[in-house]
């Protein structure tokens, strides 16, 4: 009896290295190059972006706090801070979202680029586009020619907010969110839509209206707003 127990737990330790073994020859090859180099962060300085990412391809022992789970054409996942994960075995790895994949909204931080006097929303190596049939950012192809960074287009960079009682960071999403939609409400003034959603002549003033209503209810949550 004691012999079979041992055969059996060689024979399921056999299965689990070829189990390795093949996941490790089906990942490809970049994705290979940055989980053995070790990295796990880069700055993506594109349109002058410069926010830090874990770089695709790096294998994250847990999903951080906070996530979203995304569920598209039967595949899992999992959305963080502009970031996109998948399930690699037990383990996540940041990988490259696919177009057509859809989120009800953008990442803290993001930079809006117009083409052609289109507004794409740009984060991590990555081209969102509001559709409003679907009510989602989606995930779209790079689009061609030279894309132009305006002042009033770039949203949530314009603010920097700093927990004041050690929020987490799934309770700072949340608040960021939920201020964002408050001050929409109040204002009119939204900085995710094209000219945030309101005439050429009205843009600076419900801008500055969207700003103070946003960082007043940050405030009283116990934000520090700059």
């Amino acid at each position: 009896m004691k012999t079979k127990l041992i055969l059996l737990s060689l024979v399921a330790i056999v299965f689990a290295m070829y189990a390795l073994a093949a996941n490790a020859a089906a990942e490809p090859r970049q994705y290979r190059h940055a989980r053995e180099q070790g990295h796990e962060d880069r700055v993506d300085s594109r349109y002058n972006h410069n926010r830090s990412y874990p770089v695709r391809g790096y294998v994250a022992p847990a999903l951080p706090r906070g996530y979203v789970d995304v569920r598209y054409r039967g595949s899992p996942y999992y959305f963080y801070r502009g970031s996109w994960y998948r399930p690699y075995g037990p383990r996540f790895i940041v990988a490259r979202p696919p177009f057509g994949i859809g989120i009800a909204y953008l990442p803290p931080f993001y930079t809006t680029v117009w083409f052609g006097g289109v507004p794409y929303y740009y984060a991590d190596d990555t081209y969102y586009m509001w559709r409003p049939e679907r009510r989602e950012y989606v995930v779209t192809q790079p689009p061609a020619g030279e894309g132009e960074v305006r002042d009033h287009g770039s949203g949530s960079d314009e603010i920097f907010v700093y927990p004041k009682n050690g929020q987490s960071e799934e309770r700072q999403s949340t608040d960021r969110y939920e201020c964002h939609s408050w001050a929409v409400e109040k204002t009119g003034f939204d900085p995710t839509r094209p000219h945030g959603n309101v005439s050429d002549d009205e843009i600076d003033s419900k801008r500055a209206d969207y700003r103070r209503a946003e960082g007043a209810c940050l405030e009283a949550r116990g934000y520090s707003v700059k």
